[in-house]
Parts: C-alpha cells; structure tokens; sequence
C-alpha cells in the first residue's frame, strides 16, 4: 500500500500517514545518482499539495499573472494532478552561474566606450536550459529503471508543466522562499534552475517527519525589493509579475506600458537585478558547464569579432532580420521573446542610452532608430519612435543654454 500525505502547518512540514515507503537509502541513491550526473542538489518530497499554493488563487485574482494566462492551469493546485498517480516529486538543481560580473557591477569590466550595451539575464546566455536539464532528467530516470526492480511510472518537467517548482524544492529541503520569490539555497545561492521528476514510486521524503524545510534566512534585508527599477516586489514574498522587467522583455506581447520604459535600462531579455544584490549570491560557486557559458554571436558578415551575449551591442540586436533572428538564437531561451519583442526591447535600451549630442554614437543610434521608427511591425515602429524623440529629448537638454520652456 502507497503512503498517503496530508498538507498541514506544523513546522513548515507536510504530516504523513500510514508508513509504508520504500528505504531511505533508495531516497539516498537517487541524489547520490543525480549529483553523479551533474546535479548540484536533490532532495525528494511527497507528490501533495503545498500549503504556498492557498494563496495562489489570490495572486492570480489581483492581476499578477499579467497575460501569463498558462499560470491560470488548475492543475498547478495539486501535483497529484498533472500525473494521475503520483506519489513522490524528485527534484533537481542545476547551477548556472557562469561567473562573469553582475547586471549591477559589469559596466567596468569591459569596455563599453561609444558602444552602447545591452544587458540579457544571465540564464540565458547559452544553449536553452529546458533541454539541459531534460537530458539531465531522463538520464536520472532511466537510472533508476535500472535499479529499481519493481514496474512504475516517471515523468520529467523541465520548467514546462503545471509544476510550482519551488515549493516542491522547498519541501525536498533544497532551500527556502525567498523575498524575491526565488529559492535559495544556503549553499549555492540563487542561481540554479529547477527540475523536477514525477514517480508513483512511495519514496521516502528526504526531510523526516520530524523536520521542516530549510528556515527562511532572508531576516530584515530588503536589497531586492529596494533595488527593483519598477517595484515589482510589491511587498516581502509577493511579486507583480506584470511590472516585473522578466515579463515585460520576455512575456509580454505588444508594446511595453510607458510607466515602464525609462525603468527597463539597457535590459532586452529578462533581469537579474534583485539575484545581483542579494547577499546571498556574493559568493555563489560558478559552474564548468560549457552549456551556460555565453554563446558567440557571428557578426551579420558572417565573421565573428568576440561578440558574446554578455553585454551584447545594441546596434547589432536592433539590426537582426527575422532570419537572422532565428538563425542567432536557434537552441536559445532568447527565441521565446521572438523577433518582435527582442528588437522592442533593443528599441526601448537604445531610448535610455545616455550619448553625447553630435557624437558619431549619437547619429548612429539615432539613424538606427529612424530607420526602425518605419517598420511594418507597428509595435517595432512605437517603439523606436518612442526612443528616438527620449534621445532628442536628452540631447536637446544637454544643449548649453537650453530650457525646456523654450523649446
């Protein structure tokens, strides 16, 4: 007879009943395994629905989901759900900090002189993590068919089903939910991607009966929420997704809400902004994975000059046709944006670019955004209209003797 869970609050821990699991050194076998395949933790919980999930609903009633209509899935409720069946969540992290400077402190790193620099989130500057981590997932189950004698089922969601990732690694002792709503980990800090295997096996959660989650380490900073450029951490644990700069580069369709542009900076593809001031992240181990490392752009002749996805050149990413686009960013996490909203974006970093009026900079970000303003996508074409009049705005403004009253 399977072990069946009951959600409670005691300790931050899920009670169970009726004991007839399988031994915890099989729990044991699988991190063991799961680190040998290049897992930077494991840890295994109880296929039951999490007590952070009462509150989804609510979240989801005040809007914070902008156009992400996927989280509204009634299967993200309860894990038991999206696999009839299951009875154990075995998940996994990956890390993936590549180790080059943070959003927050790159400017000195390398030089950024008469170039204007764009800024993409860190976990996507290589090959698509979706496919990283499923290899990783199907070989880790196709281990344990091999151990195991007994028939049973597993499933792998690789950040792609009606999963809360978080909560099930929380609950596998894997760490705590943080202010910014991420997980962290103790250890590894918050840079690592979450994946998670469903099985009808009755494993043996890796925290006892008698133990709760990781404690929440956050205590009184507030390093994310105050350094948030649009205030999307609304308050401690709780995000508005639709103010988040993640969503706007990357989910949101059609063009971006003005209150936000000015905010967005230089980032085209995600942020990483309130990860980059976390303390815990100050000493984050970095990764080898070759994977993760940023990509090479080939230069749109054909050659390729060292241009990497770590503060990549503005001017380059505006310039991308659709067939370059696809062709750039072919097994890349950047191909969700899609041609239109990463040159929005590019359109929107070029507006907040700071130059100096008369400069060969200035005319070619200017003549870049011209050319744009006359796209037949008509979100491109705002967009680069928008930039263009902000950078005429600041040029004008640095003009000696200029007054806005006069012009």
């Amino acid at each position: 007879m399977l072990r069946t869970f009951q959600a409670a609050r005691k300790s931050g821990t899920l009670i169970g009943m009726n004991d007839s699991l399988l031994p915890k050194a099989e729990t044991a076998w699988i991190s063991e395994r799961a680190r040998a395949l290049g897992f930077d933790g494991c840890g295994v919980t109880a296929a039951e629905r999490f007590p952070e999930l009462e509150r989804f609903s609510d979240w989801l009633d005040r809007g914070y989901a902008g156009e992400m209509k996927y989280l509204e899935d009634p299967r993200r409720m309860d894990p038991r759900v999206p696999v009839p069946g299951a009875r154990s969540l075995i998940v996994c992290a990956l890390n993936y900090n590549s180790g080059l400077p943070y959003s927050t402190n790159s400017e000195s790193d390398r030089d950024t002189i008469g170039t204007p620099r764009g800024w993409i989130s860190r976990y996507a500057w290589g090959d698509d993590y979706h496919e990283v981590l499923w290899a990783k997932l199907n070989a880790l189950a196709a281990a344990m068919r091999g151990h195991f004698s007994q028939p049973f089922e597993v499933r792998a969601y690789a950040d792609t089903g009606p999963v809360h990732e978080r909560a099930a690694a929380k609950y596998a002792g894997l760490g705590w939910l943080a202010k910014n709503t991420l997980l962290i980990n103790q250890a590894l800090g918050s840079w690592f991607f979450l994946g998670v295997l469903f099985t009808n096996l009755p494993l043996a959660p890796t925290l006892g009966p008698a133990e709760a989650p990781p404690p929440d380490r956050c205590g009184t900073c507030r390093a994310c929420l105050d350094a948030c450029p649009t205030q999307a951490i609304v308050e401690p644990y709780v995000l508005d997704a639709s103010r988040c700069i993640a969503y706007l580069t990357i989910e949101l369709r059609g063009p971006i809400p003005e209150e936000f542009r000015g905010a967005m900076g230089r980032h085209v593809f995600g942020c990483d902004i309130c990860q980059d001031v976390c303390p815990w992240n100050r000493k984050s181990p970095t990764t080898e994975l070759a994977e993760f490392k940023p990509r090479t752009l080939a230069a749109l002749d054909g050659t390729t000059r060292g241009e990497t996805l770590f503060l990549p050149d503005l001017l380059r990413i505006a310039s991308l046709t659709q067939e370059q686009f696809r062709e750039l960013f072919r097994g890349s996490p950047i191909k969700r944006t899609k041609w239109q909203g990463l040159l929005r974006n590019a359109c929107i970093a070029l507006g907040n670019q700071s130059v100096q009026p008369d400069s060969d900079r200035y005319r070619e970000i200017a003549g870049t955004l011209q050319s744009l303003s006359g796209c037949s996508d008509a979100v491109i074409a705002e967009s680069a209209r928008w930039a263009l009049s902000r950078i005429q705005a600041q040029g004008k403004a640095r003009l000696p003797g200029f007054s806005p009253d006069r012009s």
